[in-house]
């Protein structure tokens, strides 16, 4: 059984590391990207345009941080790996 000084101990190291570990994940981005494979699938999602249908001129998408960068679908919750240049079947142009 561990004391109260050795808890306190383990907590503040503990604690010490995931303060340590914000920055590199934020630097990286890699924790925030996630995909939704199963909407993916459901939509037919691909990586490339359907003629001049793309995710960019699709009233579905939620732009990244660049007109390049990746972003998100209004149809794919918690998708953030969506290419502007990509297209899904559930395409419908932007007003």
């Amino acid at each position: 059984m561990m004391n109260t000084s050795t808890q306190r101990r383990l907590f503040l190291k503990l604690s010490g590391s995931a303060l340590a570990a914000i920055p590199v994940v934020a630097l990286t981005g890699n924790a925030m990207a996630a995909t939704n494979a199963q909407m993916r699938t459901a939509l037919k999602y691909q990586d490339k345009p359907l003629a001049d249908k793309n995710c960019a001129n699709c009233l579905h998408f939620v732009p990244g941080a660049s007109a390049t960068a990746k972003g998100g679908c209004k149809l794919m919750p918690g998708d953030t790996e969506i290419a502007p240049a990509g297209y899904c079947t559930a395409w419908a142009k932007k007003a």
